[in-house]
This record gives structure tokens, C-alpha cells and sequence, in this order.
């Protein structure tokens, strides 16, 4: 293959970054803008030695999944790459990628597979289910103040306050904030030179309550004439907390650490299932909440909790999981690296009325290993148990010592949440040869019309495009 050849492909797949994947005598094409089922005449822009790149021409036969997109820039924009996929194609091809991995990375056969594993959980209405976005601003070419997202890999930014899958509420307020900007000349901030001094709004929202946040991260110290913008923004239903976020590192990273509340308060609150949480800017809170509630009730019903089991809860974060398996359980323990994220885990223990949580600061591969070993030491030899491990690593799975010390604890029941089924289908791989077995895997959309994978660099936030949510038990039960 050549740059600039034309060729007819015919599109098989869908890469990391949401592009095509096809293939022509064993040569792998990514295109972008093409969906699975898509026949279409594509011009190679980059031919590497097995693979290359190439740009949409014609659509020659459309897919039985090809769909108008709802948003009309949802094309050049970053949020969304396969909004011109049906929402069930889209289903489709995250089940198979979890499948195909399980199959390929775990060992695990086909015919076990479609007898252990429950259809991918998706959403009635696919669209207005983030509550929470960030909003960067800046100047096009005319001089003229915009916001939006920016286009795929760039920092370019694609004009929208309409957002199809952020909430309705985001459209009101960036206009009333843009409206402001125009008004009393405040400057957008600049990338290139480091001038200017609105670089971000962050809107979230509780689905339960209806209270809404607005921050605003600035260059600087204060916004000139803000009582203005407040109190046109204090006109929205549900305005609950108004505050700025002063950074002024010349860095991708969004927030900084300094809060200042303008009005209302510093947080607002939100529920998932019957768990109460309090939300400030720089908290961790899941971004789908509609999704958030099936895949905690998934956890909570394989952990099959009875009222006397004592829990570990690994990688905890704010402690969402632990607190809903604390509803039900005796006692729950759960380990996180990140310090804030613990203190807010603490909070909202207290906050709900749990005193049968507590929650530990460090690495789980660190933490828990070291408390079997200690116990041992402090109980005459006697080994550590746990009823139920859940856990819920990062991208990259459960260090091996790790695993093995769930082991050691004999736990009758592991409930496995993972963003990352290549990592699962290791680590899966791992257990069953250790005595475990599969009793259940099923899937969860978090985040429709995405295929990848978001690291908020606000914080500590993992948003990923499907979660899977495995239960295992003994081989041999009581044993």
C-alpha cells in the first residue's frame, strides 16, 4: 500500500481511538469515521509496513448499523466516537470485545463463556447521562470567546453548548457564562501564551437531588464584577454551589488545589441506590449514575451478602462500593492509595450513618498482604479469613502477590469489577488456578457512543467505556 492509493474496504472493526478497522489482503487500515459493516473507498494518509492509515472517501454500501448521528459535531468532536453506530451494534461489539478477550487472554472456551456470561447491561435512553463535564474556553479565529470540547487528540476546540450526552442544564449555563465574558470583556485563557483568565468551567449535577455545581477554574485570583455572573447563574433550578479554582500551572492538568466558594455551598449531594454522597470539585463521583447504580447493585447482589460476612473492599476509592456492600454485610474494610479519596470515603460513611466501614490509606498490594501477615503474627499463627473480596483495580489488573493473598484469605465468594478485560482475563486466569471458578461474568455499558477510556487529570478519576463485573467461588466450598 501507498499514501494517497485509493482502495475499497470493507470495515471489520473498531480501533482504541473509535476508528474503523479493515483489512485488505491481510494489510490493516484504520479509518476514521467508519463504523463496523461500512463498505466504503478509502485514500491511505500514512502506509506503515503491515498497517495504515487512511481517510473516508465514499460510503459505498452503508452498515445495517450506520445511524445519524444525534449531535451535529459529533464528528470532529473528541467526546463521542461512534455515535453513527446503533446504540445495539454498539452493545454488540463491547460484548464481543470482553468475550474475545476472556476467550484469547483467559484461556476460557467458548461454550463455557456463553453459559457463565449474562448480556452486557445497557441504557434505555443512551444520551443525557453524564453528570458531570469540564468545559475548556478560549478564542477562534475571529477573536470571538467559545467553548465547548476539543476535536480527537488535539486541543483544538469544537464550538458546542449542547452536549447530547452531557445534561440539559450544561447549555443554559455556559451561555450565561459566555454572555457574561462578552459583557465585561473577561478574556478566555490562552494554552500557547499563558494569558487570559477563564480556562475551565466544571458543571455537575445530581441526578437524584437536582442540585447543580458550577466551578470555574481561572488564571488568577479573582473574576472581575462576579456577583453579576452569580447572580444570573443563581436563576437556574437546582443552583446549589458556585465556586472558582484558582490554576495558574501552565499544564493540561485541569484543576488546582484552591477553592473558593462564591455562593451557596462547597459541595453539592447526590444518591446512588439508598447511599447519600457529598460532591465537591475535586471529588470522585462515577460519571454515568443511571449505570453507576446497576453495576454496584451487580456487585452487591454476586457478593450474596447475608449479614454476618466480614469484606474486603480493594482499590475502594471514595468508598461507593464499600458503603453498598455495607448496607448488608457485618463489617467492611477498604484499602486506597489516594489519601482524599479515603477522607471522603470516612465522610461519607459518617454521612449515611455506617459504623461498620472502615477504611485504610496505601497500595492494596501493600496493605492487605501486610495485615495477613500481621495477623498471623498477633493471633498465634491463625490466618486471616474474609468472607467476600471485592475488588476494583485500575487499567492495569491485580498484582500477582496480591491475588495470591486473596487466596491465602479463603474467601468464599471474589467479586471482580474491572475496567479493563485484558487485564481481567489475566488476572481471572490467575485465580482459577488457584482454586476458584467462574460463576457468573456480565458486562456493563458505562459510557454509550465511547470506546475509550478517560483519565481525569482533575484527580484520580478512571471513566471506562465498559465495565465487568465477574463473581468467583471455590472449587470446593468449605474447603
Amino acid at each position: 500500500m501507498n499514501k494517497n492509493e485509493l482502495v475499497v474496504v470493507t470495515i471489520e472493526d473498531i480501533g482504541v481511538n473509535g476508528e474503523g478497522i479493515g483489512k485488505i489482503d491481510g494489510y490493516t487500515l484504520f479509518v476514521k469515521d467508519a463504523v463496523i459493516g461500512d463498505r466504503i473507498e478509502a485514500k491511505i494518509t500514512k502506509a506503515k509496513k503491515n498497517y495504515g492509515y487512511a481517510r473516508l472517501m465514499r460510503i459505498l454500501e452503508p452498515s445495517v448499523g450506520r445511524v445519524e448521528a444525534r449531535c451535529p459535531v459529533a464528528r470532529p468532536c473528541g467526546g463521542c466516537q461512534i455515535q453513527e453506530l446503533s446504540y445495539k451494534k454498539q452493545l454488540e461489539f463491547k460484548e464481543k470485545k470482553v468475550r474475545g478477550n476472556l476467550e484469547r487472554i483467559g484461556g476460557f472456551s467458548a461454550e463455557d463463556l456463553s453459559r457463565i456470561m449474562e448480556p452486557i447491561c445497557g441504557m434505555e435512553e443512551p444520551f443525557y447521562y453524564r453528570n458531570k463535564a469540564q468545559f475548556p474556553f478560549g478564542t477562534d479565529k475571529e477573536g470571538k470567546i467559545i467553548t465547548g470540547f476539543y476535536a480527537g487528540r488535539t486541543h483544538q476546540i469544537i464550538p458546542n453548548t449542547e452536549c447530547a450526552l452531557g445534561v440539559k442544564q450544561n447549555q443554559k449555563i455556559l451561555e450565561i457564562i459566555l454572555d457574561f465574558m462578552n459583557a465585561h470583556h473577561i478574556q478566555a485563557y490562552n494554552e500557547e501564551t499563558g494569558e487570559g483568565l477563564l480556562r475551565y468551567a466544571l458543571i455537575r449535577y445530581g441526578f437524584s437531588t437536582g442540585e447543580i455545581m458550577v466551578c470555574l477554574v481561572i488564571n488568577g485570583d479573582k473574576i472581575p464584577f462576579s456577583e453579576k455572573l452569580v447572580e444570573n447563574l443563581r436563576e437556574i433550578e437546582g443552583m446549589t454551589s458556585i465556586t472558582v479554582n484558582v490554576n495558574r500551572e501552565r499544564t493540561n492538568v485541569i484543576l488546582g488545589r484552591e477553592i473558593r466558594l462564591l455562593w451557596g455551598q462547597e459541595y453539592i449531594t447526590d444518591y446512588i441506590g439508598n447511599v447519600k454522597y457529598q460532591i465537591s470539585p475535586l471529588s470522585f463521583y462515577q460519571v454515568n449514575p443511571v449505570q453507576t447504580e446497576k453495576l454496584y447493585g451487580l456487585a452487591l447482589e454476586y457478593a450474596d451478602l447475608k449479614g454476618e460476612e466480614t469484606v474486603w473492599d480493594l482499590y475502594c476509592g471514595i468508598g461507593t462500593i464499600s458503603l453498598f456492600l455495607a448496607q448488608k454485610a457485618k463489617q467492611v474494610y477498604g484499602v486506597e492509595i489516594v489519601p482524599e479519596a479515603i477522607e471522603d470515603a470516612k465522610r461519607n460513611a459518617a454521612l449515611n450513618g455506617f459504623e461498620n466501614a472502615e477504611f485504610f490509606v496505601g497500595k492494596a498490594e501493600e496493605v492487605l498482604p501486610q495485615y495477613y501477615e500481621n495477623y498471623a503474627k498477633t493471633h498465634d499463627g491463625e490466618h486471616a479469613h474474609a468472607d467476600v473480596i471485592v475488588v476494583d483495580p485500575p487499567r492495569k489488573g491485580c498484582e500477582e502477590s496480591l491475588l495470591q493473598t486473596m487466596v491465602d484469605m479463603g474467601p468464599e465468594r471474589i467479586v471482580y469489577v474491572s475496567c479493563d478485560s485484558a487485564t481481567l482475563a489475566r488476572d481471572l486466569k490467575f485465580l482459577c488456578g488457584k482454586g476458584y471458578e467462574i460463576r457468573k461474568v456480565r458486562p456493563v455499558d458505562m459510557f454509550p457512543h465511547t470506546v475509550h477510556v478517560e483519565i481525569d487529570e482533575m484527580s484520580w478519576d478512571k471513566e471506562s467505556t465498559v465495565e465487568t463485573v465477574v463473581l468467583m467461588s471455590k472449587v470446593n466450598p468449605g474447603k
